[in-house]
């Protein structure tokens, strides 16, 4: 849900008191969402249409030197988690675009404005290392079903908030949903995210990267987000880049490096 939602709810005495009835319903949403959430296989068959979307609609590139250094970083991480790289497809797509990703059975998308960035073969292990350690962690999977037990608590809460009559209750009801989207989807997203830094760092070091070169590349990309009109952290999926800096840097240090 975006941070321009502008719906105003009036909660008089009973609302009031219904919402907190169903704090125990939301909360319980995290401690559940193991129960919906998709094994690393069931992910992959999932994510096979969406492939072969992207590829379809993206330009790939057919650049030699673009796509060497793309498998050749890949393969490197890839070997580090024990993975065969053979049974990955790496594929680089042309354009300007800071993206990249990794998707469950054994799928890497690079953009070229990506790679233009990390100019180093160590930086590009840094974003590798970091999308392959979400594929790893099956954080897709887990993403899901944390979306879908927060949505049967919203769901829950606004069936009793009607049973009860409390007029508004559907208004009551969407803001039930922008506080389990900012209060539970979001961090925990944020928290995956950081998951995969420790991860992606462990990868690259043992690829025989300088894990370093992540915080030479982050800094990269906050200098390249600079003026974009990126949202606060709270509203974000990732972490504020001087957030994550700092903790790449701890973590690093804790690796001896």
């Amino acid at each position: 849900m975006t941070s321009d939602n502008k719906s105003r709810f009036n909660l008089r005495g009973i609302a009031v008191a219904s919402l907190l009835g169903t704090t125990t319903v939301l909360s319980g949403c995290a401690s559940v969402g193991s129960a919906f959430t998709p094994s690393s296989a069931d992910m992959a068959q999932a994510a096979q249409p969406a492939w072969q979307e992207i590829k379809q609609k993206e330009t790939i590139s057919r650049s030699s030197s673009y796509n060497n250094r793309a498998q050749r970083v890949s393969n490197n991480i890839l070997a580090a988690t024990g993975q065969n790289p053979s049974q990955w497809e790496v594929v680089v797509f042309q354009s300007d675009d800071l993206n990249a990703f990794a998707l469950p059975g054994g799928k890497i998308g690079l953009y070229t404005g990506i790679m233009d960035l990390a100019s180093t073969d160590g930086q590009l292990a840094t974003i590798v290392g970091h999308e392959v350690a979400h594929v790893l962690q099956n954080h897709a999977g887990e993403r899901y079903g944390q979306t879908a037990a927060t949505q049967l608590g919203v769901g829950l809460a606004g069936a009793v908030l009607e049973g009860r009559g409390v007029q508004g209750s559907s208004g009551i009801q969407q803001a039930l949903g922008l506080g389990a989207q900012v209060g539970v989807l979001l961090p925990f997203s944020r928290e995956n995210e950081l998951e995969a830094d420790r991860l992606g760092l462990q990868l690259m070091a043992k690829a025989g990267y300088d894990p370093n070169e992540a915080v030479d590349f982050w800094r990269k990309m906050q200098r390249a987000k600079a003026g974009s009109g990126a949202p606060p952290e709270f509203l974000s999926t990732h972490p504020a880049d001087d957030r994550r800096i700092a903790q790449l840097e701890g973590m690093i240090d804790e690796m001896g490096y």
